[in-house]
């Protein structure tokens, strides 16, 4: 029998309006013990007065202590369940791309919290990131086989997800094999994901269309890739007629594979390599006196908690000032956050005050965020983490 989790009065309006988490200081413990319950556990969310709100599984020893899984309290979060909701992403994301190249699950939006899955063809890579998905592990597996039937099965369970959950981190091959080369094709141009080792999954889908959308504006120009990973957008500009490209990262290994994917699409003459700090190589090059006709800023997280708000925004603020030094007269400047603490104005404030800072002129040309593939859940904000600015940056 599914046992219920009752909520205090009151704690149910953000449910209502459609959020799909529970803090444990919402839930009536008098009633309900959260000491009581199993990590993992699926249970009945109930309102204070008892009224059935749904099914959801639960961790007492997060602060995310509950989240919902299902309106309808009847259902169980099994292998029928997770069948239906991956064909329901599968059809979204054949809707969208011609080519099986996408984030097939993206958690909380696609009404599976904590999974988040990512496709490069035959190959799946799987992350758990809570306690209730990991207690669903082998159903899920099977939904996979029935929906999809892939070849290889990664799963990168190392996430900071995980840690805070008190999960395991392991990284395992759990069904095929693993090709020597994981390929994935983005905006026409061929790379291969570092599915293992690499960040995340291996590789960022979240930014396609910004890419596409800096693809179009490269041609004959001189571009530096700043935290540059695999050379998702330094590769791609190369693709799409850069003249030359430099990419910078901190990651000698992340510098190889740029290497392999800028040769994969024929443009090893083009694209350069710089193994540093970004900060560093932003004033190395100014002192070398270099100049570049577009500059792509893509760090990882300056902000990864609330209290980091302060000390993050002066990070993106100096990272585009000193970036921008760089610039030519009319240079193009895309400017990307991936702190979900970040909201796009302050974003903007941060690329404004770069700009007066250089006692220059500024245009927003392109206000971009993350692609289909990583929809954002209309009542949690939190999805909504993805910014880029283009800012065309000339003296008057």
């Amino acid at each position: 029998m599914t046992r219920p989790l009752r909520l205090k009065k009151n704690a149910d309006r953000r449910l209502k309006s459609g959020h799909l988490w529970l803090y444990s200081n919402e839930i009536d413990i008098a009633e309900t013990p959260l000491k009581g319950l199993e990590v993992g556990e699926q249970v009945i969310v109930e309102a204070a007065n008892g009224k059935p709100m749904g099914l959801a599984y639960v961790n007492p020893n997060s602060l995310i202590c509950a989240r919902i899984v299902s309106r309808d309290p009847s259902m169980r979060l099994d292998r029928s369940l997770l069948v239906h909701r991956l064909n329901q992403a599968l059809a979204l994301r054949q809707s969208l791309f011609d080519k099986p190249f996408y984030r097939l699950v993206h958690g909380e939006a696609d009404l599976l919290p904590g999974l988040v899955i990512d496709r490069y063809a035959e190959v799946l890579v799987v992350q758990l990131n809570t306690a209730g998905m990991e207690a669903v592990k082998d159903e899920l597996l099977d939904a996979l086989d029935k929906v999809l039937s892939p070849a290889c099965v990664v799963l990168r369970n190392d996430t900071s997800g995980r840690r805070q959950e008190g999960l395991s981190e392991v990284v395992e091959v759990v069904k095929g094999e693993l090709p020597e080369q994981v390929l994935l094709e983005e905006n026409g141009v061929q790379f291969a994901a570092p599915v293992l080792d690499g960040q995340k999954t291996g590789w960022f889908y979240d930014h396609r269309i910004n890419r596409a959308w800096l693809n179009q504006r490269v041609a004959g120009k001189r571009v530096l890739d700043l935290f540059s990973y695999v050379g998702g957008w330094g590769v791609q500009a190369a693709a799409h007629g850069a003249s030359e490209v430099l990419c910078v990262d901190a990651s000698e290994s992340a510098l190889d594979r740029v290497a392999e994917n800028a040769a994969l699409n024929g443009q090893h003459e083009r694209v350069a390599v710089g193994h540093g700090d970004a900060f560093e190589a932003l004033a190395a090059l100014k002192a070398d006196g270099e100049k570049f006709d577009v500059i792509v800023l893509d760090p990882p997280a300056f902000i990864k908690r609330r209290k980091d708000i302060a000390n993050g925004e002066r990070a993106y603020a100096r990272l585009n000032r000193d970036a921008m030094r760089l610039l030519g007269r009319d240079g193009l400047l895309l400017s990307a956050s991936c702190s979900m603490h970040l909201a796009q104005d302050r974003l903007v404030d941060v690329v404004r005050g770069a700009v007066r800072h250089q006692d220059r002129q500024g245009q927003i040309l392109f206000q971009g965020h993350q692609g289909p593939d990583h929809p954002v859940h209309p009542a949690i904000p939190e999805t909504a983490y993805l910014k880029a600015l283009g800012v065309r940056v000339f003296r008057d």
